[in-house]
């Protein structure tokens, strides 16, 4: 026997930067996506956003190949009707989370997947007063999503995350697995990390914002394109490997965890970085510094040839 073909019709809840990439990339793949939001006001820039997702998948992808349509719902009930899955992505709010998924639980059928795009909250925070517990999930991607491969999926239920992988992977996403709950996930925990000590050497007038971007850039950050922090580690040991790290630098490493900063985000700090950060960047819109981000993304997944 066969396997049966996936119907490959999607609903994406939550029309913003996230839901509309979103969308760009199950369209590059042959999905055929209905738009929900609960702002109808956001309709207007949606094609204008999914097409310039477009063009950059085009970029990385055969532009010749098969793309799927898009289709813009004033009702919930529409976008939702006969799809194979969901990816909501409305605003990180917790209230409004668990309106619209109790209407999402309510009204999709029982057996289709719905997966949060959530930033921050916790399998247990969004769905532990579901009806249907079994068929979600979340299903974290960095931002662009129709760029950067990685999605971090949570969830209490192996049939589903398995569901939900196999349609990951087929977008070309690189699918990793929390085995427990963390707030923020893993990626965005490790980021978090990176930038307090950042904010930390910015308060304590180490460096400022353009030095600190540059460090990481033109130094760690060209290596974690390719490695991860413990594999660089590893092999900072030389010929022994991360014993030898240990045995040679691992005292200093402690040393240097000892010094890292806890700064809060009070008035006066949130102040501080509004003003370096729009000294540094305010002279280019947001629009222009994306776009950048974007086409060296594009460049980095090309040298990589992996392409989403």
């Amino acid at each position: 026997m066969t396997e049966p073909e996936l119907n490959k019709r999607v609903a994406i809840i939550g029309a913003g930067l996230i839901g509309c990439s979103w969308a760009a990339l199950f369209m590059k793949h042959g999905w055929d996506v209905t738009i929900w939001d609960r702002t109808p006001d956001v309709y207007e820039n949606v094609s204008d956003k999914i097409t310039r997702a477009l063009a950059d998948l085009d970029n990385l992808h055969d532009p010749k190949s098969e793309t799927g349509s898009f289709t813009l719902c004033d009702e919930l009930h529409v976008a939702i009707s006969d799809v194979a899955y969901v990816q909501e992505n409305v605003s990180e709010n917790l209230n409004v989370k668990h309106v619209l998924l109790a209407e999402l639980d309510k009204h999709v059928a029982p057996t289709v997947p719905i997966a949060s795009s959530t930033t921050a909250y916790t399998w247990s925070d969004l769905f532990s007063g579901c009806v249907h517990q079994d068929r979600f999930l979340i299903a974290h991607p960095f931002n662009p999503p129709h760029l950067i491969p990685l999605v971090e999926l949570s969830g209490h239920y192996d049939p589903v995350l398995a569901q939900a992988t196999k349609i990951y992977e087929g977008l070309g996403r690189v699918v990793i697995a929390l085995k427990k709950e963390a707030p923020g996930h893993i990626a965005n925990r490790l980021a978090a990390a990176l930038w307090r000590e950042a904010v930390h050497l910015m308060k304590e007038g180490v460096a400022d914002v353009r030095d600190i971007d540059n460090a990481l850039v033109h130094g760690p950050g060209l290596r974690w394109a390719t490695i991860g922090p413990s594999l660089a580690y590893h092999l900072g040991g030389g010929d022994g490997g991360i014993s030898a790290y240990f045995e040679h630098l691992g005292k200093s490493q402690e040393k240097r965890w000892d010094t890292l900063g806890t700064p809060k985000l009070d008035d006066a700090t949130v102040q501080m970085l509004v003003d370096m950060i729009e000294r540094e960047y305010g002279d280019r819109s947001s629009a222009e510094l994306a776009k950048k981000r974007d086409q060296d993304l594009i460049g980095i997944l090309k040298s990589r040839k992996e392409t989403p």
